[in-house]
């Protein structure tokens, strides 16, 4: 990130050292301290993220506040509101385009955390920003069901670099002792956001035109795309600097010829200083197919790293079951209330309680887990006694004739089953090492997404239309908090490393000089130790 960093010299003010000298330097030489402040990223952040889920609660808020163009057998027409009116769209195409930007984001998401690691992590989210903006000022322009449809997926594809990213570099900056807590702020925004943009959608729509709450949108977010291209790039922890990847660019091109010399006649000063030549110039480019190659290899084996582990994997399918939960409690809450209670505003009664619970519920998550001392196990304790207590009030609610009471009890139990979002998060962060976050951040997000909330709503509307019992199909889909408690305390008792400082920057630099002793190139170093030393290591 460039915080209290010290600047190493680069390879070419050294001409007389070794080649790995040479390449080490390169690649620890890190760039000038950036104008950001750790608190000021964490406010930029949260911003961005409160935007996104603007977008979502406006979308939403169209769908919910649009109508269809209507027709009396008398050949009278009453014109229709919203996306839906404009485009004459059935209660399907409607939905769709609540989900579209799904597609967009569990498509994006994997590569956008693959690219982190030969592309600089703070531009990527710079060119994700870029194609929400894009994207969103497409939903404002489109003409037809399917132009905002591809809209509203490549509004995805912007949000996955983000994803992806955002809580990472926000690990990295937040102070040790407060780590949980800051991503408790971030992922506070979520409900905030939705909830704002469902009453901007709302207001815009109805006094403007739903186009202009997208243009609006457009119109906040587009300084931070700016912003991603025009300030000095942050590194993240466990990716090297431009320097050390354009190094390791250079091995991967002159390694395979210097491996021919090597099993010729040359013998090893010959093969080092082959190597020092041809690093000092112009490194060989590889081909696009090559690369492309090395991208999708690299991602098959941190993949194999990251599904091989126990905590990390037991922490998203507790994660998955959670959200299987929350999903369908959003999307079919405020018909159950209204069904089982007769509430009157059955949607501003759940949307309330949602709103001040998430973000009362999510900050107060984070500060317990710090004030308890942010830790895997401590994390794993957290997230099966909130789900489990919290699980037992909102099951309890739903068993309670009296509105009242079950108000009472919903809340309180929304209160702690939302106290799960930053130490969930916190864990996927800490059990890989730091190049491996943005891809475990992606694949939580992609997991919680297709197992979770996206499959949950008309799960549960097919339970109901087969038991025709709102309560009972309450009562069912709340017990499924209790098997996600259950499988977050079974991560208590594994052997949990907090790995954050597992890898740093001069690890990286390392790597890039363990990649050029992949042959007996140095002082007659034979294969054997090289493939020892460099098992110790996952490659760039």
């Amino acid at each position: 990130m460039g915080h209290g960093e010290e600047a190493e010299s680069s390879a070419s003010e050294q001409p007389k050292a070794s080649s790995g000298t040479a390449m080490t330097s390169a690649s620890t030489a890190a760039p000038a301290p950036s104008w950001f402040t750790p608190k000021r990223l964490l406010v930029i952040f949260c911003v961005i993220n409160l935007i996104n889920y603007v977008d979502r609660g406006t979308i939403a808020s169209n769908g919910v506040n649009g109508s269809r163009r209507t027709c009396t057998k008398s050949g009278t027409c009453t014109s229709g509101k919203g996306i839906q009116g404009e485009f004459n769209l059935n209660n399907f195409e409607d939905g769709v385009l609540s989900s579209a930007f799904m597609v967009g984001l569990l498509l994006a998401s994997p590569i956008f955390a693959s690219l982190a690691k030969s592309i600089n992590p703070f531009r990527l989210i710079g060119v994700g920003l870029s194609v929400w903006t894009f994207a969103v000022i497409g939903c404002g322009s489109s003409f037809n069901f399917w132009s905002i449809t591809i809209c509203r997926m490549l509004v995805g594809v912007g949000e996955a670099s983000f994803i992806s990213l955002a809580s990472p570099f926000i690990d990295d900056n937040a102070p040790a002792a407060q780590k949980t807590a800051w991503l408790a702020i971030f992922y506070m925004c979520i409900p905030t956001g939705y909830a704002i943009g469902y009453i901007y959608g709302g207001v815009v729509g109805s006094n403007l035109n739903w186009r202009y709450a997208f243009w609006g949108e457009a119109i906040l977010m587009f300084p931070f795309a700016v912003l991603g291209f025009i300030v000095k790039p942050l590194q993240l922890k466990g990716f090297a600097p431009t320097e050390s990847k354009k190094a390791l660019t250079a091995v991967e091109a002159i390694v395979p010829e210097v491996q021919d010399v090597s099993n010729g006649t040359g013998d090893a000063l010959s093969v080092e200083e082959e190597l020092k030549n041809k690093i000092t110039h112009k490194p060989t480019k590889l081909p696009i197919a090559t690369r492309i190659k090395n991208q999708v290899s690299r991602f098959m084996k941190d993949m194999k790293v990251l599904l091989g582990d126990k905590v990390y994997v037991t922490s998203v399918l507790g994660y998955v079951a959670y959200t299987f939960v929350i999903g369908a409690y959003s999307y079919w809450g405020p018909k159950a209330g209204y069904n089982i209670y007769h509430m009157a505003d059955a949607d501003l009664v759940f949307g309330g309680i949602t709103i001040v619970c998430g973000i009362v519920g999510t900050l107060a998550g984070g500060f317990v887990l710090d004030f308890m001392s942010n830790s895997i196990s401590n994390a794993f304790k957290l997230l099966s006694a909130t789900t489990l207590v919290g699980g037992a009030f909102c099951f309890s609610a739903f068993c309670f004739k009296s509105m009242y009471a079950f108000l009472a009890l919903f809340a309180i139990g929304e209160l702690l089953v939302f106290a799960v979002q930053a130490p969930v998060n916190f864990i996927c962060l800490h059990c890989v090492k730091p190049s491996m976050r943005p891809l475990s951040m992606a694949i939580s997000t992609v997991s919680i997404h297709i197992f979770g909330d996206v499959p949950s709503p008309p799960l549960v509307g097919v339970l109901e239309d087969a038991i025709n019992n709102w309560r009972t199909s309450a009562l069912i889909l709340t017990s499924i908090f209790f098997p996600a408690a259950a499988i977050w305390f079974v991560g208590i008792f594994l052997k949990s490393v907090d790995r954050f400082n597992e890898e740093s920057e001069h690890d990286m630099s390392n790597r890039v000089a363990d990649r050029s002793n992949t042959a007996p190139l140095l002082g007659g170093r034979k294969p054997a130790e090289a493939e020892s030393s460099s098992s110790s290591v996952e490659p760039c």
